[in-house]
């Protein structure tokens, strides 16, 4: 299905002022997230850029932090970010710990807001923990869920695909991506929440997803499924 979309004034409009910025999730970079680049450049967004950052070497606030030095360096008047997985985590640690961002929204696709029950098994040893570093290690401690919902409108797309390598590590109850619970992923006071039949690693490659991220960054809100 052809989305239409409605063009906001200052903050949803396609230009040379409005840029968005991707983030990648856990042990992935910049290159996982081209088509959904090439899809939100297709939709009308062509300033669209991809941020990569440390996700077992730094903690969360630490990338956030690196994001805040990144986005410094674009001229763009408005900025959207979209995060997949543990990126749109690094995404709120950026508005936690740097604020005073540009005007834009906020997508994430299946982070795990409310903490993840992989996550929780793989850091009992310390290999689990090696491998999965200082952000999930945050995560874990459950830090992310003190933090207080960036004051600007927030998407937050789950998928319901129960397949993943999540499932390896611990038993997810249903409606799960096959990594995150569809609870992991609920964020109290978000603009909408959409649930789409995708995968966790499919969020970042499916049609139906890039759609909705981008009527949601020029809308406020996603697109009604029939």
């Amino acid at each position: 299905m052809q989305l239409k979309y409605d063009r906001a004034p200052g903050i949803g409009a396609s230009d040379e002022h409005v840029a968005v910025v991707l983030v990648h999730g856990l042990w992935l970079s910049g290159w996982s997230l081209l088509l959904l680049r090439r899809h939100l450049h297709r939709c009308g967004f062509s300033a669209t850029h991809t941020f990569s950052y440390s996700s077992v070497g730094r903690d969360l606030l630490e990338n956030g932090t690196a994001l805040n030095a990144y986005l410094l360096t674009l001229s763009a008047t408005t900025v959207h970010l979209v995060g997949h997985s543990l990126g749109g985590l690094v995404i709120r640690a950026l508005f936690q710990k740097h604020p005073q961002q540009r005007p834009g929204r906020i997508v994430t696709l299946g982070s795990p807001h409310r903490g993840s029950r992989p996550a929780n098994v793989l850091a009992r040893s310390a290999f689990g923990r090696r491998i999965t570093g200082r952000s999930i290690a945050q995560l874990v401690a459950g830090i992310p869920e003190q933090w207080s919902l960036p004051t600007r409108d927030f998407g937050v797309i789950a998928g319901d695909m129960s397949l993943g390598l999540g499932k390896l590590f611990a038993r997810l109850p249903k409606p799960n991506d096959g990594v995150v619970t569809l609870s992991e992923t609920l964020l109290p006071g978000a603009t909408d929440h959409i649930i789409l039949h995708v995968s966790h690693t499919a969020l970042v490659v499916s049609r139906r997803v890039a759609d909705q991220v981008c009527h949601f960054l020029k809308n406020g809100r996603f697109q009604p499924q029939a």
